[in-house]
């Protein structure tokens, strides 16, 4: 696509015939526009706190054990057995 006016060139002769111009200077040429896409990558690091709650149970366990205890007793009597009518010597 051309902008301007177009100059009536004779290219056997390399000569314009464009009186408002420098012989063979056309107007610019504008070419559509050339988009670039630039990628980046950013890497963000976040940090998560993540509570953990430790609980212990201690479990007793008791056993039971039966251990006898023997015990003794006496006892001293004394009967007397006199003879019944006899002197008490």
């Amino acid at each position: 696509m051309l902008f301007g006016r177009r100059c009536c060139c004779m290219p056997k002769q390399n000569m314009c015939c464009c009186p408002q111009m420098d012989p063979c200077m056309e107007q610019p040429v504008v070419e559509p526009t050339v988009t670039k896409c630039i990628e980046k990558e950013f890497c963000h690091e976040v940090q998560h706190v993540c509570p953990v709650h430790t609980h212990v149970i201690n479990k007793h366990f008791i056993k039971h054990t039966y251990t006898p205890q023997y015990s003794c007793s006496e006892e001293n009597q004394i009967i007397d057995t006199g003879c019944g009518g006899c002197n008490q010597f």
